[in-house]
């Protein structure tokens, strides 16, 4: 039997809510551990949000009511100088034309293998917009920059990680940025 369980982490006066679906018999882990400790080490004020399973970050916007201008989603790609991670707003696509111009880079889109092989502790397909965490470069579509709230997938199609437009900020302070995402 699954069921729900809420857990409150207080760090420096921040509050990190936690929540896990456990089942008899021991704990399931919803967010990669890699993710969780990233965001613990950056001491980032965020919460899990969980939702309807889905895979298309257009479904998981509409299933966990969330607008698409505020769901972060990652695009891994694979460079001159290996993966990198693009992150935009789900409701747009990356323009891999003008991310080779912006960062002086032959880019293409990585397989599902390379995703898969690269976040090995997520989901297969999910490739996480925190890709820090997992030592790959991350570039920021400026449209995601300064939102008032942002969320992501957490790697497992099944919960977002939300926070602050300010949080984000500075969790992606160290990436860099640019306008290479366009509408659908």
């Amino acid at each position: 039997m699954l069921k729900h369980m809420d857990t409150i982490h207080a760090t420096q006066g921040r509050r990190h809510e936690r929540s896990a679906p456990t089942a008899e018999g021991g704990d399931i882990m919803a967010m990669p551990m890699t993710i969780r400790e990233y965001l613990r080490a950056c001491d980032i004020d965020y919460e899990e949000v969980s939702h309807p399973r889905a895979v298309s970050t257009s479904r998981i916007a509409r299933v966990a009511h969330v607008e698409g201008d505020q769901l972060a989603k990652a695009v891994m790609l694979h460079g001159d100088a290996g993966y990198r991670v693009a992150v935009l707003p789900s409701d747009r696509d990356a323009d891999l034309e003008r991310l080779t111009q912006l960062f002086h880079e032959d880019l293409e889109l990585a397989t599902e293998d390379e995703v898969r092989h690269e976040f090995d502790d997520c989901d297969p397909g999910a490739a996480i917009p925190v890709g820090q965490a997992y030592g790959l470069q991350v570039y920021l579509d400026d449209h995601l920059r300064h939102r008032p709230d942002v969320y992501f997938e957490a790697g497992d199609h099944e919960t977002l990680v939300h926070m602050s437009g300010g949080e984000f900020d500075r969790l992606m302070a160290g990436s860099q940025h640019g306008d290479f995402s366009r509408p659908r």
